[in-house]
């Protein structure tokens, strides 16, 4: 085994987990799941059968990664953090037919106790505050609070905000690591 697994945390048959991956306590991986190397599944974490989580990712206690999720590399799942994967949920109704495809994209943040509703895409280095509703498709680089979640800022990879209009023309430097972001209309670019 080239990763490791606490000793209550369960394993199905057939999944797939990368070298250096941690499974901590009370975990369940279901047997279709595929796991990238070096990510940490905190205690309490579920992973379905039809997720893929890429390389470095950081799930932390008590997030359940339901069917049709999809997170790029070096996502960071907040403790408590809920995705979903039926829009319009009902006990009496069976809904897996439905499921819809959640994408995050690589390196965004999804802060403590935020919801991510399905069917929508969180783009790359995007980060979500904590307690957010995400209802609907996410820019990269994006900074979102609240309920339901509105765009106020723009993070760096480095994620840290930067100070840049929500749109126009502008041009900025992450003081940490000096990468130059340019915004364009509603879109922003790491040089």
């Amino acid at each position: 085994m080239t990763y490791y697994q606490h000793p209550s945390a369960i394993i199905d048959e057939g999944a797939e987990i990368g070298e250096g991956s941690r499974v901590w306590h009370f975990a369940h991986i279901c047997g279709g799941a595929k796991i990238g190397k070096g990510v940490s599944l905190g205690q309490n974490v579920f992973v379905g059968n039809k997720v893929r989580i890429g390389d470095h990712c950081k799930v932390q206690n008590n997030v359940s990664v339901y069917d049709n999720v999809y997170l790029e590399e070096g996502v960071f799942c907040g403790p408590s953090m809920v995705f979903t994967n039926v829009y319009n949920p009902r006990s009496l109704i069976e809904r897996k037919s439905e499921y819809k495809d959640t994408l995050v994209k690589k390196g965004a943040t999804l802060g403590a106790n935020s919801t991510i509703v399905c069917g929508v895409t969180v783009g790359a280095y995007a980060f979500v505050g904590a307690g957010a509703v995400i209802n609907r498709d996410v820019p990269d680089y994006a900074l979102m609070v609240g309920v339901p979640a509105k765009q106020i800022g723009w993070m760096s990879e480095y994620g840290e905000q930067l100070e840049l209009p929500l749109s126009g023309q502008a041009e900025t430097k992450c003081p940490h690591t000096g990468a130059i972001y340019r915004l364009e209309g509603h879109e922003l670019k790491k040089l």
